[in-house]
């Protein structure tokens, strides 16, 4: 693995762990006042592109970070959908 690509892969992995405290925050406290759908739906797009352009250019460490933040976001929205209900 060259540098380039080691650099991509510490970037997707830094901004991929990114969500991990906004997941595990929603889940523990059910509090999705402060998620924005709207924001989350368009975010939750935008990652799936890039996952699919990823596909399509065989580059890896691009696939592999939108793969994982794609899954984080859909349960960001998965909450916001399910909890409001609660609140």
């Amino acid at each position: 693995m060259d540098f380039k690509e080691l650099t991509g892969y510490l970037a997707a992995f830094l901004t991929t762990c990114s969500f991990v405290p906004q997941v595990w925050k929603t889940y523990r406290t059910r509090d999705v006042s402060g998620i924005s759908l709207g924001m989350y739906s368009v975010f939750a797009t935008g990652v799936a592109l890039w996952l699919f352009y990823g596909i399509a250019t065989q580059d890896w460490p691009i696939v592999a970070a939108n793969a994982v933040t794609l899954a984080l976001a859909c349960l960001v929205l998965l909450m916001k959908l399910r909890f409001r209900e609660n609140g």
